[in-house]
């Protein structure tokens, strides 16, 4: 594409941000659609996000994702929060104009994703691992869908904080709930820089469900997965489904999860 004064500007906020393949398929469905637009990524240190919101809005920025670790910080930082990301407690999605406005899309897109493998969520037992800005979406979207779910994070007193809000039950250790649930959800960020058990993983049984939001990563947990006959999927249709629907709110356009994911994966097999 050709970038002129014209060009509306888009982008992902987050530290790091480096590894974000948001770029790689939002610019496709942009050029797939003849919009003129482009979408970069914005490296924000935590200190700075305040000064960095009002900047982009300054600088005639349309629209950003917010991703680890501000999410819920930028919550309180937008003039106007959608229903869901008030009561996630949390924003992925901003779109400037006269007002600063915040949504969260992430419990969409991790729906989206779930149910092409996990059509009925109703009655299911669910374990999240997890605590933070992400876990909000994913506890909200199971609550949302009827499931029955167990809460677990290192941090007890996270999790108990995090259960009063969404009404899930929390337990001492994965192996609690492990054994009968249906589906499990890893939403911490273990397998990122550092990769070790979350819990006993020769405990997941062969049928059982295992959601990672983490993607193109050769973690421990999709290891023992697949060697356990789970099925396994990662957080890389999740990523799409929320960028789309954030790219719906931006411009109204309806974009293509066929285009941006044929992106990907030719981004993919060239940077293996």
């Amino acid at each position: 594409m050709k970038i002129s004064g014209k060009t509306a500007l888009y982008g992902v906020v987050g530290y790091p941000i480096s590894h974000s393949l948001s770029p790689v398929f939002q610019n496709r469905v942009f050029e797939h659609l003849g919009l003129n637009a482009v979408y970069v990524p914005f490296e924000v240190k935590p200190e700075d996000l305040k000064t960095a919101l009002e900047g982009l809005k300054a600088l005639g920025i349309k629209g950003v994702n917010v991703t680890i670790p501000h999410k819920e910080k930028v919550l309180e930082l937008v003039d106007y929060a959608d229903e869901h990301a008030k009561n996630i407690g949390a924003v992925n999605t901003v779109k400037f104009g006269e007002r600063t406005e915040g949504y969260n899309t992430d419990w969409v897109g991790f729906l989206k994703s779930l149910k092409e493998i996990l059509p009925e969520l109703k009655g299911k037992k669910v374990l999240v691992l997890g605590a933070g800005g992400s876990a909000r979406a994913v506890l909200y979207a199971l609550k949302q869908e009827g499931a029955q779910v167990f809460l677990w994070n290192r941090t007890k007193e996270k999790a108990k904080l995090l259960s009063q809000s969404f009404g899930v039950d929390v337990v001492e250790s994965p192996e609690e709930v492990v054994p009968e649930a249906d589906l499990i959800v890893n939403t911490t960020s273990v397998g990122l820089t550092e990769d070790y058990m979350l819990f006993d993983y020769s405990l997941i049984r062969e049928g059982q469900v295992v959601f990672e939001l983490l993607y193109n990563r050769q973690t421990l947990l999709k290891e023992w997965a697949e060697k356990r006959g789970a099925i396994y999927s990662d957080g890389l249709k999740m990523l799409v489904y929320q960028g789309l629907e954030s790219f719906r709110l931006w411009t109204g356009c309806e974009p293509s999860p066929k285009v941006a994911l044929q992106a990907l994966s030719e981004h993919l097999k060239l940077t293996l």
